[in-house]
Protein backbone atom coordinates (compact mmCIF):
# COMPACT_ATOMS: atom_id res chain seq x y z
CA UNK A 1 0.00 0.00 0.00
CA UNK A 2 1.36 3.70 -0.96
CA UNK A 3 1.03 6.20 1.09
CA UNK A 4 0.24 9.20 -0.01
CA UNK A 5 1.24 12.58 1.72
CA UNK A 6 -1.46 15.04 2.49
CA UNK A 7 1.39 18.39 1.70
CA UNK A 8 2.44 19.15 -2.28
CA UNK A 9 5.54 20.57 -1.83
CA UNK A 10 6.23 23.28 -4.34
CA UNK A 11 8.89 23.06 -6.89
CA UNK A 12 10.26 25.21 -9.10
CA UNK A 13 7.91 24.80 -11.55
CA UNK A 14 4.90 26.71 -10.18
CA UNK A 15 6.79 29.69 -8.49
CA UNK A 16 4.62 31.35 -6.19
CA UNK A 17 2.28 33.99 -6.63
CA UNK A 18 4.53 36.76 -5.35
CA UNK A 19 7.53 35.62 -7.44
CA UNK A 20 5.62 35.76 -11.12
CA UNK A 21 4.58 39.54 -10.06
CA UNK A 22 6.75 42.84 -11.44
CA UNK A 23 7.36 45.03 -8.76
CA UNK A 24 5.07 47.67 -9.69
CA UNK A 25 2.14 45.06 -9.21
CA UNK A 26 3.39 43.91 -5.85
CA UNK A 27 2.93 47.87 -5.08
CA UNK A 28 -0.22 47.99 -6.37
CA UNK A 29 -1.37 45.05 -4.71
CA UNK A 30 0.07 45.74 -1.76
CA UNK A 31 -1.36 49.37 -1.32
CA UNK A 32 -4.82 47.44 -2.42
CA UNK A 33 -4.76 45.66 0.61
CA UNK A 34 -3.82 48.28 2.98
CA UNK A 35 -6.83 50.73 1.69
CA UNK A 36 -9.04 47.41 2.16
CA UNK A 37 -7.82 46.52 5.25
CA UNK A 38 -7.96 50.38 6.44
CA UNK A 39 -11.81 49.77 4.98
CA UNK A 40 -12.52 46.85 7.00
CA UNK A 41 -11.59 48.39 9.89
CA UNK A 42 -13.32 51.27 9.61
CA UNK A 43 -16.31 49.72 9.27
CA UNK A 44 -15.55 47.55 12.25
CA UNK A 45 -15.39 50.63 14.06
CA UNK A 46 -18.63 52.31 13.05
CA UNK A 47 -20.15 48.85 13.89
CA UNK A 48 -19.11 48.86 17.38
CA UNK A 49 -20.15 52.24 17.93
CA UNK A 50 -23.54 51.46 16.61
CA UNK A 51 -23.33 48.63 19.10
CA UNK A 52 -22.46 51.18 21.69
CA UNK A 53 -24.76 53.42 21.42
CA UNK A 54 -27.75 50.57 21.54
CA UNK A 55 -26.65 48.98 24.29
CA UNK A 56 -26.60 53.08 26.38
CA UNK A 57 -29.96 53.39 24.65
CA UNK A 58 -31.20 50.09 26.00
CA UNK A 59 -29.57 49.85 29.13
CA UNK A 60 -31.62 53.95 29.45
CA UNK A 61 -34.68 52.05 28.53
CA UNK A 62 -34.35 49.86 31.73
CA UNK A 63 -33.55 51.74 34.00
CA UNK A 64 -36.34 54.14 33.40
CA UNK A 65 -38.65 51.11 33.66
CA UNK A 66 -37.16 50.00 37.10
CA UNK A 67 -37.40 53.54 38.22
CA UNK A 68 -40.85 54.38 37.41
CA UNK A 69 -41.89 50.58 38.47
CA UNK A 70 -40.23 50.98 41.90
CA UNK A 71 -42.39 54.29 42.31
Amino acid sequence: MVRVSRFIQMSKEFPSERDRLTPEERKAKDAERRLDAEQALREHQLAQEARRKNLEGLRAERLAREGSAKK
